[in-house]
């Protein structure tokens, strides 16, 4: 992976801030600057997005499979979110979601999913167990 989302913590000095961006760059990454925030910034945006597409899927609104197709032939996503879901690992992905919705539990954008918790207490991790919102097995 390119990027490096690059945070400068409190005690850190620009000198090592702006050393760090640099070694980035030297080792061929993409560094992009952010501040100290859950998520960072491409998590941030991600998790929604993934959990807005499960909120539709559960509501009916479309497949997982229309979803997925659209969102790759759309925006040319190489994955999509369902398929992501299940490449992160739906364990992981509860896990961070759970914690943001502790955290900011008045934020809709972090509401936990039934149909996710659901998979995994079945065990239905994604990829790695075979099974989560798509089948793996051939």
């Amino acid at each position: 992976m390119k990027l490096v989302e690059v945070i400068k913590g409190q005690e850190t000095s620009d000198e090592v801030y702006e050393t760090l961006l640099e070694f980035c760059r030297k080792v061929g990454k993409s560094p992009v600057r952010c501040r100290d925030t859950h998520g960072f910034i491409v998590n941030r945006l991600l998790i929604p997005y993934l959990l807005e597409s499960i909120r539709m899927f559960e509501r009916g609104d479309a497949s997982k499979e229309d979803i997925d197709t659209a969102m790759k032939l759309g925006t040319g996503h190489p994955m999509g979110p369902f398929e992501l879901c299940d490449f992160i690992g739906l364990d992981t992905l509860k896990f961070v979601v759970d914690g943001w919705h502790q955290r900011f539990p008045e934020d809709a954008r972090f509401e936990p999913s039934k149909s996710m918790d659901n998979l995994v207490k079945d065990g239905k991790m994604g990829r790695k167990s075979g099974e989560g919102y798509h089948s793996y097995f051939a």
